[in-house]
């Protein structure tokens, strides 16, 4: 039985285990999937054994995305553009290779789940670490009008916003910024979501029209999304659908099969409905 994995720490908050059941349940696949808790000084050795050991795939959460790019002989497109993979397997010449389904996860459902358009729209991202990284690419493909970066350390996201720029406006904000213009579209891809926090939003960011999404999911509404409806956003959405819509991603790249997603979403939705934060894979 092929074995896969998610790698993260902490990982006891992950669904990724029981939606790849769901997944290879319903397209008759024979897997095994569990999660590894691994310590940061470890991660490199962790990632060789599994697969000299004669593990299939991994995916990959917070801390160690870029991290994971960075070991990878082959990368995708993706993951080239963003210096982050949340994907790993070997390909027939055993090398390992990477890929990102993040970006791709979240416009799913953005786009396909919810009917957004973010053509000429005015984006504000939250954070600057390897979630943001991921999805900027596959924002950056649906001609928004401008991008901001909102982080903690102003000086990481100049960096980010340097490394993409191009035909679209990219800019890192100071965190200190009051907003003349507000944004049409806010995405929350910072780490205060894992412990129930808010980071911080400066005043303008936002207006009736406004969609709010957070990468992060939890029982019961993230703080965030909380945040969101109180400020008079059109529509708050958490990031669950973006995490089945990347792990269906992910296993159609091992498995050569695209499972179903609305009902597996739906589910976990339910089962989520009560309070405690988690997030990622």
């Amino acid at each position: 039985m092929d074995r896969y994995a998610v790698v993260g720490h902490p990982i006891s908050h992950s669904r990724s285990p029981w939606i790849h059941a769901q997944f290879a349940a319903q397209t008759a696949q024979s897997m095994q999937y569990t999660a590894m808790d691994v310590d940061p000084a470890q991660f490199e050795a962790s990632i060789a054994r599994f697969f000299v050991e004669g593990g299939a795939g991994l995916n990959i959460t917070v801390p160690f995305k870029e991290r994971a790019c960075a070991m990878a002989r082959k990368r995708s497109p993706a993951v080239d553009a963003c210096g982050a993979a949340n994907t790993l397997y070997l390909d027939a010449e055993g090398l390992l290779c990477a890929e990102n389904t993040d970006g791709h996860g979240l416009l799913q459902d953005l786009v396909a789940n919810h009917g957004a358009c973010l053509a000429e729209r005015r984006i504000l991202l939250l954070g600057a670490g390897g979630a943001v990284r991921g999805v900027i690419p596959a924002l950056l493909e649906h001609g928004p009008a401008h991008i901001g970066i909102l982080n903690r350390s102003h000086d990481k996201a100049v960096q980010l916003a340097k490394h993409f720029r191009g035909e679209v406006d990219i800019k890192a904000w100071p965190a200190e910024t009051a907003f003349a213009q507000p944004f049409d579209l806010i995405i929350n891809g910072t780490s205060a979501g894992l412990h129930g926090d808010l980071p911080s939003i400066p005043a303008g960011v936002l207006h009736s029209q406004t969609w709010c999404y957070d990468m992060v999911y939890g029982k019961g509404e993230t703080a965030f999304v909380q945040w969101a409806r109180r400020a008079g956003a059109a529509k708050a959405i958490d990031g669950i659908g973006m995490l089945v819509e990347q792990a269906a991603r992910a296993f159609s790249i091992w498995r050569g099969v695209t499972p179903q997603t609305a009902a597996i979403i739906q589910a976990l939705r339910q089962e989520l409905a009560a309070p405690s934060p988690g997030s990622g894979l």
